[in-house]
């Protein structure tokens, strides 16, 4: 029989809910600097410069190819090697938002890709310029075939934010194991940190799709 101690788990339960506030706040951070820095792929693989979207399109991809944790080593391990120290919070944040930012790019490309031809005729006959064409016309319809995509993306990161610990970012599994070292019980706070996994994870896909259905709606997608 499993040796399950409910007086453990009210006694562990504060720090948990603490790491929790930790790992909501780097899947947040992370998140928004992967939809900024993902924009700016995707519109770099746009230009009329052939160097740049060669580099830019070889750069996703080589990120894409890699695994988030190799690159999380590599920016806080390699990075001092070359005079770039960061904090363990800010390497991970860092790695976060440059991993999903390349596949946030692809994203962001297949949605202004099916923005009609004719919204681009349109602008050029206005004769508006490159960043209004963009920022005004298409990526406002580009976003909501974006979203179902986006939103992966950021229950993905919540899930990926274990891998933190590696470098000692005090996020949900690492405080977990720490417990577990503590007081040499596991059953307790891995099997919380799986409830609270789900209980953030399920609720959140779920609003996602919502909002998706209605965005899609209010602009007559259906």
């Amino acid at each position: 029989m499993f040796d399950w101690r409910w007086d453990f788990v009210w006694e562990i339960l504060p720090r948990l809910i603490w790491a929790t506030g930790n790992t909501l706040i780097a899947a947040l951070l992370g998140y928004g600097i992967a939809m900024v820095l993902g924009l700016v792929f995707a519109l770099a693989q746009r230009t009329p410069s052939r160097i740049l979207t060669m580099v830019v399109r070889e750069l996703v991809e080589f990120i894409r190819s890699t695994p988030l944790v190799l690159q999380i080593f590599f920016i806080f391990y390699v990075g001092p090697q070359f005079g770039i120290r960061l904090s363990p919070w800010v390497s991970g944040m860092a790695a976060i938002g440059l991993h999903y930012a390349a596949y946030l790019s692809e994203v962001y490309r297949g949605g202004i890709e099916a923005v009609p031809r004719g919204q681009w005729e349109a602008a050029t006959a206005l004769n508006l310029s490159t960043a209004r064409t963009y920022f005004r016309v298409i990526i406002p319809q580009a976003l909501p075939t974006a979203l179902a995509g986006m939103g992966n993306y950021l229950v993905g990161i919540f899930k990926d934010t274990p891998m933190l610990s590696v470098i000692g970012v005090a996020e949900l599994m690492h405080t977990a194991n720490a417990i577990g070292s503590e007081s040499y019980r596991f059953l307790e706070p891995f099997t919380l940190v799986g409830v609270i996994f789900l209980a953030i994870s399920l609720p959140t896909a779920w609003l996602i799709r919502v909002f998706e259905r209605r965005v899609r709606r209010s602009l007559g997608m259906n």
